[in-house]
């Protein structure tokens, strides 16, 4: 019997920039810096699974890798 605790890779985590397209009422996704880390959908839950299985694919067809590292957010005021 395998031991399935073994045999288990890490858990990568990714941040996503997650908006809504007022004409279409579409939420939209994206994984910065992850070429091809995008997918669109009607509700949230929707839009997590397909970026799931989205990264997933990317994971396994290539070992495509993160190019840059998400830092954070800004507000910015124009007056």
């Amino acid at each position: 019997m395998v031991d399935s605790k073994k045999s288990r890779r890490p858990a990568r985590t990714f941040t996503a920039v997650i908006h809504r397209c007022p004409e279409t009422r579409l939420y939209l996704a994206f994984v910065p810096g992850f070429p091809g880390a995008y997918t669109q959908a009607e509700s949230l839950d929707a839009l997590c699974a397909n970026l799931r299985d989205v990264i997933v694919l990317l994971l396994e067809n290539g070992g495509t890798r993160v190019h840059s590292e998400f830092v954070g957010l800004q507000t910015v005021a124009i007056a």
